[in-house]
């Protein structure tokens, strides 16, 4: 048996001696989760070592049901007289709290058997020499690009974790991953005229990232790009994404699909299963078990067995995501999606979540505008769950015959979630850089607010 296996088995065992205590103390039912991680991460500017911080935790949450009533509460310390003083205040809580008709243990016949192997954890922990020389080749590389003037600073890290879950309905299960990151941003120009931007990669394993030296680069090109930006008049004009931004839609897409919104009549979706809620070339996937997947997880935050999901076929809505307790509220079944920590129940979330690719390259789709906005980066959340309606600002570049022309900023994006997604189309550029991930995405008829 591995380190890490032998070490979930034991977290598996101490969540059991738990749950056996909790039922003891008079729980109808009950659930633990136990969160352990430990990261790595160094920061370096201008040519040195700047900081290197190590960290690591142990936290527990335990969730008790007497009849229709819930308590959770979590602790760090898990010695076995903190752990008994946890089980009597949740129980106590428990039989004080409000009914819930909804809550409650996952169906035991929706829990995962067979959890998939996704390789997720990188056995390769690194060195902080790595690191350094990780983020000092990033930086450097940044700094050589010309215009470049200054550092923000750049930096890597490394980090484990593990998750174990145990339920009273008979699920117990766990497992572990790890990730890697190197991150550069820099400032060029001098004076009033300065501009930033940065760029970064992240993977489960090492060997995944992207080379330090190109990105380095690629962040001291994007911050030149940015000098000299323009201000431009209001107008109404296409809006093309970035991939940086564009999954930005996606998020906004997953909120208002969520079964607690949707229970709660306060999503601008609420009534549009089976509707076209895109146009009828768009595909969305939810994808629990991508391999290497930044979002990937072998079973939910209930222990139920999760899977590939297309939220959107066609254009039209096909699901809603749903775990045990918005389920119930909708009369309908879990779709795995349940996402937990320790000191709160349950909530719907999303996991590999994107937008499958279209067919125009990016340059042939920009290649189509006389007159319109290329999105970089998006400031502030002007966004209304309950309407749609969508305002943020934003920074990028003009375009111009179906050219970038000249960088831009101060300028507000408006318009409303609903006919936003009708108008959207996919570039064929689609990389799975986050957790949640879209192509370079074209907006027609937004409105741009300028001078």
């Amino acid at each position: 048996m591995s380190d890490g296996a032998a070490t979930q088995g034991n977290d598996l065992d101490l969540l059991a001696e738990l749950l056996t205590t909790a039922r003891k103390a008079g729980a109808d039912s009950a659930d633990a989760v136990l969160f352990e991680s430990s990261s790595l991460e160094v920061s370096y500017r201008l040519g040195e070592p700047e900081d290197l911080e190590r960290s690591e935790s142990r936290d527990l949450g335990l969730r008790v049901f007497m009849g229709q009533r819930q308590a959770i509460v979590s602790s760090t310390d898990l010695g076995k007289a903190a752990l008994d003083e946890l089980v009597e205040r949740a129980v106590a809580m428990a039989r004080v709290a409000p009914e819930d008709p909804y809550c409650g243990l996952a169906d035991p016949a929706r829990l995962c058997a067979a959890p998939p192997e996704l390789d997720l954890l990188d056995a390769d922990e690194p060195t902080p020499e790595r690191l350094y020389d990780q983020a000092g080749r990033a930086e450097a590389a940044a700094l050589a690009v010309d215009g470049v003037t200054n550092s923000d600073g750049a930096g890597a890290g490394w980090g484990r974790s593990s998750v174990a879950l145990a339920t009273t309905g008979g699920f117990a299960g766990g497992y572990a991953a790890s990730s890697h990151s190197v991150h550069a941003s820099v400032v060029a120009g001098e004076g009033t005229g300065m501009e930033r931007d940065y760029d970064f990669t992240s993977a489960r394993y090492a060997a995944d990232l992207d080379d330090p030296d190109a990105l380095g680069r690629a962040a001291g090109e994007r911050a030149v790009r940015r000098l000299n930006p323009r201000k431009v008049a209001s107008t109404q004009v296409p809006v093309v994404y970035d991939p940086r931004v564009s999954r930005s839609l996606l998020g906004h897409f997953s909120g208002a699909i969520s079964g607690q919104a949707v229970a709660r009549g306060t999503s601008f979706l609420k009534d549009a299963m089976g509707d076209a809620v895109f146009g009828d070339a768009i595909v969305v996937v939810d994808d629990p078990h991508r391999p290497r997947g930044l979002a990937s997880k072998p079973f939910d935050g209930e222990g139920v067995a999760n899977e590939r999901r297309t939220l959107i076929d066609g254009g039209r809505l096909q699901t809603w995501l749903l775990d045990s307790s918005a389920a119930r509220q909708l009369g309908l079944e879990t779709t795995g999606h349940a996402a937990r920590g320790t000191s709160g129940p349950p909530s719907p979330s999303s996991s590999n979540l994107y937008m499958q690719p279209g067919t125009l390259t990016p340059e042939a789709m920009i290649g189509e505008i006389d007159d319109g906005f290329y999105v970089t980066e998006l400031i502030g959340f002007g966004v209304n769950g309950v309407t749609g309606d969508y305002s943020r600002g934003a920074a990028g570049f003009w375009i111009e015959k179906g050219q970038l022309a000249y960088p831009v900023s101060e300028l507000t994006i408006a318009g409303n979630l609903k006919e936003m997604f009708l108008n959207v189309t996919p570039a064929d550029d689609l990389e799975f850089r986050y957790g949640s991930n879209a192509p370079t995405l074209r907006v027609d008829g937004m409105m741009v607010a300028g001078t």
